[in-house]
This record gives C-alpha cells, structure tokens and sequence, in this order.
C-alpha cells in the first residue's frame, strides 16, 4: 500500500512540474533549413548578409539558392528553396569559407 502511495505522490508531483512550465511552441531559431530550402527571420538579415547564408546552406547539398519571398518588418521571414544545379554547369556549387 504505501508503494502504491508513493508511486501516486511522485506522478502527482510530476505532472504538477510539467504543467508549471511553458510549452515553448512559439520559438523559431533565426535560421533553420534543410535540403529543400528555409527561411532566415528579417532581423537576422539586417545583420548577416542573408543571401550568403542561404547560398553556403544550399551548397553543403550541392544546390544553388533560389529566394521565394521576403516579409521585410520585424519579426518576419526572408524564405528561399533549395535547387539542384541548372543545366549547364559543371561544377558543384562554391561554398565560401571564412
């Protein structure tokens, strides 16, 4: 019975942590990408040069950058896609390096 007891204590104790504590839904890292594109938040372009990000992160999937749109306030998202190299070329994409 008191196994019982302690077994009820501790679930009640925890549950009661993880409804104390906030979801965190709404973060969104700066920039998060993937192999088919991303988006860059508008207030990190202010201070990074967003095409090169998107150029260097497309490059590491040997892609070419393609920017989509851009919603030019705070809090907004410059968004590109990821494309495989046009026809023609006969190199891998350049990534550079600093």
């Amino acid at each position: 019975m008191r196994i019982i007891a302690a077994a009820g204590l501790l679930a009640s104790l925890i549950v009661l942590g993880m409804a104390s504590q906030s979801a965190r839904a709404d973060y969104v890292p700066p920039f998060k990408g993937n192999d088919t594109g991303g988006i860059i938040a508008y207030s990190m372009a202010t201070r990074v040069d967003a095409r090169q990000v998107a150029v260097d992160h497309c490059a590491r999937y040997g892609k070419v950058a393609k920017f989509l749109a851009v919603q030019g306030y705070e809090g907004g998202y410059i968004s590109f896609s990821c494309r495989w190299v046009p026809y023609g070329a006969a190199d891998r994409p350049i990534r550079t390096l600093y």
